[in-house]
């Protein structure tokens, strides 16, 4: 293993050629864990991409296997919550078995991380429409959760998700949430948005944690390699380390 990666090194299978979410998992990242990214294309963020995505990541799994990687994350929550939770669970077994290796899908990250933060009740946001809300509630009721709410972010181009300002993503769902009843936690899933500004927004004007789909992917990077390195100015998650 390279010097410049003496904690670890974590292959990355990014769903979307766009910048922004790379570089904030490798600025929270402790010293020492080395990142190799690879790509899928999807473009829209349609079902009938996310449906073809579940395929297309094994090959890339491979390749990064070959490179003797320590952790595989394939990301994009979209094809796996449409597959169920319990496909999931299948076929992330068959790939570690295989390849190997540890496997963490950004649900699997994001649903370890509520439950470290003894969330049971969160409020769903995204940018995204492929995925209907009845299949994000059959995902996470089947991962031991009760949706208190859903919140989609107005974006007219899933391209653009990157664009949106953080005020107008903290407005968005802060607006939602006070509409819900009883939420204990709120879910930011995707890492196409540049939000991670909210997660301390939220948390300190809702009174309840924040989990990030890319803070939920540095928490789990860091619980696998056994590295305990608190990171300030993104949420709870990364400051207590649960």
């Amino acid at each position: 293993m390279a010097y410049t990666s003496w904690r670890g090194v974590i292959g990355v299978i990014k769903p979307t050629m766009r910048p922004g979410s790379t570089e904030e998992m490798i600025r929270l990242l402790p010293e020492g864990i080395g990142v190799i990214p690879i790509f899928l294309d999807v473009r829209k963020g349609s079902r009938q991409e996310f449906k073809g995505a579940i395929q297309a990541y094994e090959p890339k799994i491979k390749e990064l296997a070959d490179q003797e990687v320590d952790i595989i994350m394939p990301e994009g929550a979209g094809p796996f919550v449409m597959a169920g939770f319990e496909f999931e669970k299948k076929i992330v077994g068959q790939w570690e078995r295989k390849y190997k290796r540890p496997m963490v899908t950004s649900c699997i990250s994001q649903v370890a991380a509520m439950k470290a933060l003894k969330i049971k009740r969160p409020v769903l946001a995204s940018y995204t429409t492929g995925v209907t809300n009845t299949e994000r509630d059959t995902y996470f009721a089947k991962a031991g959760f009760n949706v208190a709410g859903q919140v989609v972010v107005s974006l007219d181009d899933f391209q653009r998700a990157g664009e949106m300002s953080p005020h107008e993503i903290y407005a968005q769902i802060k607006r939602e949430v006070l509409k819900v009843k009883r939420p204990d936690g709120i879910l930011m899933r995707g890492s196409g948005w540049r939000s991670l500004e909210c997660i301390e927004w939220l948390e300190q004007d809702l009174g309840i944690p924040v989990v990030h789909a890319v803070t939920a992917r540095n928490w789990m990077a860091q619980k696998i390699l056994r590295v305990m390195q608190p990171v300030h100015g993104v949420g709870r998650l990364l400051v207590e380390l649960p």
